[in-house]
């Protein structure tokens, strides 16, 4: 089992230079981070876990800078977003910038992508919610070309681009890891067809892992790697373990350095007795 922590990297949470080399200290495997551009004034679209919605969401950092600043300050540590909205970003700039981050993380990066929540925030960008799914597919497929094609073309319906010269590649061959986020009906369907892990954050998970492993089998793939954000707590990490579950991260507070550090803490603590076994 891989332990996570992950974050909404606002302008008041603690430092990323601080974060990253605290959690590499205490033995996580990976930091993850959130994405918002932005979260529209007037909206009518409820946060996914009810309830009102934290400023966090629209205090966030760019997920590349934040992560490029943890990348410099730690050694070992992968960082990864959890999730990078690709329905709201340009394909070609997208798949640069994981490329550049890869790069200079000598290898890390991690990439989870997702297909959002908020009607509003993806419409300002120009998405419409009902085909946001298979615009995720086909940017992925697109940034794939790029990052993998020495003369690098993508026809699609909703992503269209001739040949093209790009570089940096990739560290991490043939691409990063994309982990696809979501729990939706066809989440699992479409793991297998473009994506290298799943990564749901709600709903039934341990119970749909056997699915997930069969269609990959169908596909004929490898068993896909499970990423999963628990509650805290060593029985959960025993039955998620035993599920197939291959990693659990979980959040630190986004509320400044000392609540920050004290969840980073309690949850280095917790991890610790599965580091060496």
């Amino acid at each position: 089992m891989k332990f996570g922590v992950a974050i909404f990297p606002t302008d008041y949470a603690i430092p990323m230079t601080e974060l990253a080399p605290a959690a590499e200290q205490f033995g996580f495997e990976s930091l993850w981070v959130a994405e918002h551009s932005h979260i529209p004034a007037s909206r009518s679209t409820p946060p996914p876990s009810g309830g009102e919605l934290r400023k966090q969401y629209w205090h966030t950092l760019d997920p590349f800078v934040a992560l490029t600043v943890a990348a410099l300050s730690t050694r070992t540590l992968r960082i990864a977003t959890g999730i990078c909205l690709v329905i709201e970003r340009d394909p070609i700039h997208t798949a640069k910038e994981v490329a550049s981050l890869d790069h200079v993380s000598g290898g890390r990066f991690i990439f989870g992508v997702g297909g959002g929540w908020n009607r509003e925030e993806m419409a300002d960008h120009g998405t419409d919610f009902s085909s946001r799914w298979k615009l995720l597919r086909e940017r992925v497929e697109a940034m794939k070309a790029i990052w993998t094609q020495e003369v690098a073309e993508y026809h699609g319906e909703l992503v269209d681009f001739g040949p093209m010269w790009a570089w940096p590649k990739p560290v991490q061959q043939p691409h990063p890891p994309i982990i696809l986020g979501g729990s939706g009906p066809k989440i699992l369907q479409r793991v297998v067809r473009y994506a290298d892990g799943w990564m749901p954050n709600r709903g039934e998970v341990v119970e749909r892992i056997p699915e997930l492993q069969r269609l990959a089998r169908e596909a004929g793939r490898g068993p896909i790697p499970v990423t999963f954000y628990p509650k805290p707590g060593a029985e959960e990490i025993e039955r998620l373990a035993k599920a197939g579950v291959d990693r659990c991260i979980y959040y630190v507070s986004p509320d400044g350095r000392e609540r920050g550090l004290r969840d980073l803490e309690k949850l280095g603590g917790l991890i610790r007795p599965y580091l060496s076994a």
